[in-house]
């Protein structure tokens, strides 16, 4: 797989449509949290259920992150516990659309978890469902393989097949504003505004 760990996700999300960006309630349960970046195994659980997770983290391969759909906000999905031996097993990091609880704990650990919250009620295992298909997670779908990658700017999905283009242009995109100066940006960008706002007939001269 293409390093996308120095790839940040603004820089992604400028070279990718918004159906790839996963909505604002995924984000980072602590911080400063680093960037993670990683081929997506992806789990389903059923409302009030976290057995396919607790299955996954034994799993999924080291490097992976784990991305759940699940959507329920009554019940954890995981704990300190299921978070410590994720990281363990070297799993980079949970993508829930969820919650978890033993925040403390995972924060102490620092194991990196985006999610929708936490709440201290653990959920139910009695809900088997198949692991590594399609999933929606925060309004976005994720296949398995797909790359994820996810800082404090939010979660970014990169399709498996696009994974080598996009990140041949992300890092040509940082290396050219890398060499532009502040004062080269404001320049460039007085000029755009000015001729935007001119075309769409706007009196306002910058």
């Amino acid at each position: 797989m293409t390093d996308f760990a120095d790839l940040p996700t603004t820089t992604l999300a400028d070279l990718l449509d918004r159906a790839q960006v996963m909505d604002i309630g995924i984000r980072p349960l602590w911080s400063p949290t680093p960037r993670v970046a990683g081929p997506a195994f992806t789990v389903r659980c059923r409302p009030g259920d976290n057995l396919m997770l607790h299955a996954a983290i034994h799993l999924a391969e080291p490097g992976s992150v784990i991305v759940v759909e699940s959507g329920d906000l009554d019940y954890a999905l995981a704990g300190g516990n299921v978070c410590a031996v994720a990281q363990r097993r070297g799993i980079a990091g949970f993508v829930l659309d969820g919650l978890i609880r033993d925040l403390t704990e995972v924060r102490d650990a620092r194991f990196p978890v985006f999610a929708r919250g936490v709440i201290p009620i653990p959920g139910a295992k009695a809900g088997p469902e198949p692991l590594n298909i399609p999933v929606t997670c925060g309004g976005v779908t994720v296949h398995p393989g797909d790359v994820v990658v996810a800082d404090e700017e939010g979660v970014v999905v990169v399709p498996a097949a696009r994974q080598a283009e996009i990140a041949v242009q992300a890092q040509a995109k940082l290396a050219k504003e890398a060499a532009e100066t502040l004062d080269e940006w404001e320049s460039a960008h007085r000029a755009k505004i000015a001729g935007i706002l001119r075309d769409a007939g706007a009196d306002l001269p910058l």
